[in-house]
Parts: structure tokens; sequence; C-alpha cells
């Protein structure tokens, strides 16, 4: 909807252009008047205004300084002249200052609707080009990257179907082609150096960052064929997406290697998965990668190495129903059933074996999180090689994951069971308020009765679930509207709204105006940084 300001020192004839208009066909709305131009100034500098038809022989200021400071200081305003002087210095001044046209008193409906709807036009013309500027530069900016960086780490651990909508959200970040092509992951990372292996003073922690910015770098010169993330939770290892006939995943593997050994003096650590189609799949692929990493004997292991266990070890049922031992504490059957998959992983392959164990690993990390140190010394398990070599029975293998999963316990059991899960669930409302999100999947997800979960949310926040994801939803959406020129359907779509009319109706519900309003009264500074922070 364009704003206008109609100027004029005759109410008459501001009345009648009020009139003389179908303002609501051609999306416009008359949001004031003024009697003169230096009224007509101080209305600009409180409100957004888009077009102003303004009269030229007023008193105060006339149409000719008002056209001349409103172009200098409102240089996108578009300017329409009525008056009833015949006289070419006005049309002179009208042209002078960019005005978009000069009709003569009476104005005729016909010509004047003629003439915004030629406005209308330009509005519409340069409103779009801005839209897509504005999207190029959010694309380009570090929040759109951390979101897409969030949302692949969520396809990799099998998370955003589940939470629905995730095929919408692949459009937005340009990955709809990605889910119906072959891929390949390759894992890279800095493992930790041999005893008495000398580095000049240097040690990976020291070497990690320049490592990631590099291997950003390389992804960014493969744009069309790769794409790069890292996972939170393993900070050490960087990961790449491959188009599996867009180029030769070994031959990318090696060329990274090779950057990053000439640049660092470091050969990296690097493993390939073999070919996965489907976002399904993805989680396969990722966890094969690490596996293939992991399983590296040499500091520079063969890229390309492919390993062939790729049935997924351990399945969603089963999955589940380990996890329900873990919450409810029951880890002397959680052991059992560990132990007999253990025995029979252990039976089909050595690499069967090593991929179930970190299968279980993630698995207890996701599902308890558990004291500091544990969590360390489960992500080790990733990190240093020799680790999982020497868990090379099932006796060894059990006892490392039931104490890990004895420290997760018991760093859960340190506070009430109940608190960590709401606090458990409102984290998880926080990673993933953009998706659509149910009681229904939160109280599964947590082993939980939903009425009982229901009840028990609200009692420890103070509100109910619905109420608080909308909350987080909406904090999340004017961070947007002021830092950013997205339009309402990308917002909506970013913020977990399932279109821009609910988004737009519940925000006004919220905080009485629109979200177009709010963003109107925002200062203009405000927008000047296209770069726009999470």
């Amino acid at each position: 909807m364009y704003r206008v300001l109609i100027v004029d020192d005759e109410p008459e004839i501001r009345q009648g252009l009020r009139l003389k208009a179908d303002w609501e066909a051609l999306q416009m709305t008359v949001v004031g008047e003024a009697g003169h131009g230096t009224e007509a100034l101080e209305r600009l500098q409180q409100e957004a205004v888009d077009i102003v038809i303004t009269d030229m022989d007023m008193p105060v200021m006339n149409g000719v300084s008002f056209l001349e400071d409103g172009h200098r200081l409102y240089p996108q305003l578009k300017m329409i002249v009525i008056t009833g002087y015949e006289d070419f210095g006005y049309a002179r001044a009208a042209v002078r200052n960019q005005a978009r046209d000069y009709l003569l008193k009476p104005v005729a409906r016909d010509e004047l609707m003629a003439v915004l709807h030629r406005v209308k036009q330009e509005l519409d013309e340069e409103r779009s080009g801005q839209d897509r500027r504005a999207m190029t530069e959010w694309r380009l900016s570090q929040y759109y990257r951390e979101m897409k960086e969030h949302f692949l780490v969520q396809l990799v651990k099998g998370e955003a179907e589940n939470s629905g909508g995730y095929q919408e959200r692949a459009r937005l970040f340009e990955l709809e082609t990605w889910e119906h092509c072959g891929v390949r992951f390759i894992t890279a990372g800095l493992r930790e150096w041999a005893a008495g292996c000398s580095r000049e003073g240097r040690t990976p922690d020291k070497l990690r960052l320049a490592f990631e910015l590099m291997g950003r770098e390389f992804a960014a010169g493969h744009a069309e064929m790769c794409e790069v993330f890292r996972d939170p939770g393993y900070p050490a290892l960087i990961h790449y997406i491959v188009r599996d006939k867009a180029v030769d995943a070994a031959r990318l593997a090696a060329e990274l290697a090779a950057c990053i050994t000439g640049h660092l003096g470091v050969e990296p650590a690097l493993g390939c998965s073999g070919r996965v189609e489907g976002f399904e799949q993805w989680k396969e692929g990722f966890m094969s990668a690490l596996l293939a990493w992991n399983l590296a004997e040499r500091i520079a292991g063969d890229p390309g190495e492919e390993h062939p266990e790729s049935d997924n070890l351990l399945t969603e049922e089963r999955s589940r129903i380990l996890r329900g031992e873990l919450v409810q504490g029951r880890l002397d059957s959680f052991g059992l059933a560990v132990h007999r998959e253990l025995e029979l992983a252990f039976v089909k392959s050595q690499s069967a074996f090593v991929k179930l164990i970190f299968q279980l690993n993630l698995l207890i990390d996701t599902t308890l999180g558990g004291s500091p140190e544990g969590r360390e010394r489960a992500q080790q398990l990733w990190l240093r090689p020799e680790m999982v070599r020497r868990l090379d029975n099932v006796d060894k293998a059990l006892r490392f994951l039931l104490e890990l999963a004895g420290q997760a316990a018991r760093g859960q059991a340190a506070g009430d069971a109940d608190d960590s899960a709401v606090a458990k669930a409102k984290q998880y409302i926080a990673g993933n308020y953009m998706y659509d999100l149910h009681l229904t999947q939160l109280a599964k997800r947590f082993n939980y009765n939903v009425s009982y979960f229901s009840e028990l949310f609200k009692t420890k926040v103070g509100t109910s679930f619905i109420a608080y994801l909308t909350e987080t939803r909406m904090a999340q959406a004017i961070h947007l509207l002021e830092n950013t020129t997205l339009g309402l359907a990308d917002i909506a779509e970013l913020t977990g709204f399932s279109s821009a009319s609910y988004f737009s109706s519940t925000f006004k519900k919220r905080f009485g105006q629109s979200p177009s309003d709010y963003r109107l009264c925002q200062p203009p500074e405000k927008f000047d940084n296209t770069e726009p922070k999470k």
C-alpha cells in the first residue's frame, strides 16, 4: 500500500482530490493533508510517504520552495504538481525538481487516475528492484549464511524432516535442486599431533580458525557444486556436500588437502562418503564421511576412500527405545540393549562396529547432554582416532558408552528432571522456531505424556507452549523488521509463520499495528547496514 500526502491551502480542493481517485484500486491510501509547504515538510519528517500531490500557489511556503526542499531531502519521493496557473515558470520548477507530472485545476478524475497509475507502475518497478537487491544482499549476509548452515546441520542430523516445512526452507536457501541429485560428503579436520612430533610450537587448536577460514574460502570458489557447514558440537571439523556428477569428490578433496597444506604447512585428514541421494539419506552420508575421516590411519589418508557400510545400523525405532531408557534413567536396560546392538555389529565387520559406537555416542550426547566433562569426552571420540581404536571389543565399547551415559545422567540428575526437560525444550525451541513445531512433537522427543508436558511447561515457564513459541518467533521477526529490508513473506517463512497474512494478523494483534507500519516507524539509519546480524 503506497502512502499519499495531499498539500493544498484550500480544504475543498483537498477533499475533492480524496474523492476523485479510487485509492483502494490503486493500492494507495491518503495518510494526511497539509495546508502549505512548511506543514507538509513537518509531516514528511514524522511519517513515511511515497507520493505527494501538491498545489503551487500556497501561503507560508509556496510550491516551488516545497518542491526544491522536498526533492533535496527526500529524493525518492514522487511529486505530482497541481495548479490553476498556466505558467511555464511553475512547469519548469516542477521539471527541475523531478515532479512526475503537472496537472491544471480543475483536475479531471480520469487525468488524475492516469497520472497516479503511472506513478504506481514506477513505484512497483522500483520496489521490485529493491526487493531483488535486498534479497541478494541478504543472501550474502552473515545472518543468511548462519541460517543456511543451521538448516544444513538439521538436514544431516535427520531433524529437519521431523520439524516440517523443510521443503520451503530448502527453496529459500536455494537447496531445492540438491534433494534430487546424488551427493557425497567430505569431512576435514586437523588431528592431534603424535607425541614428540614438532610443529614449531603450533598446535591444532591454534590452527583451527585459519583452517576453517581457508576451508570456507575454498568452498566459495566451488559454490555451484559445493556447500560447506560446521557442526557447533564438533568445532574442529568442517564438512562439505558435493554434487556427485558436477565434480569428482576425490579430486576436490585432493585439491582441498593441497590448498590447506600449501598455506598452513600441515596436511589435513579427510574422509569421503559414498554417494547418497535425497535429504533423507544425507544423515547416512554425513555419518559415513565422519567414519571415513576417523578411520584414516594416517594424517594424510586417502580422501577418496569409500566405506562399504552404508546401511543404518541403528534404526529410528531402536533409537527411540534407547532414548526412552536414557531419559527414564534405566541404565541397566539401556546397557543390555546396547550390548545386543554391539554384538551384532561386531560380528558384521570392524567398520560397522566402529560406526555403531559413533552412533550410540551421538545418541547419548543429544539425548542427555550431561556434564561438560562427559560431553568433552564424547566429542574427543571423533577427534582422536586412537580412542576408538582402543575400543576393539564389545566389552570395552560397552564400558565406554555406559560411562558416558552415567556421566550424562548424573549431570542431568544434578537438577530436577522436569526442570531439565523444560530447559531443553526451550533450548530446542530457540534453535528450531522456524520450523513447524508442535507440543506433541516436543513431548515425544523428551518422553513425556502430552497433557502432563503441557501443564509442566506452563508451570515452569509461566506461559503456554504456544504463547512461548509465538513470543520467540515474534522476537526474531522484530529483529528482521528492524535490521533488514526483507519482505513480509520471507520474514514469515524465516520465523515459522505459515503465511505472510497470518504473520501480519498475529503481529497486529500482539502489537496493535501491522508489521509494515512498525517498520515505517523505524529510523532510516536502521537500514543503512544491509548485513543484518544474528
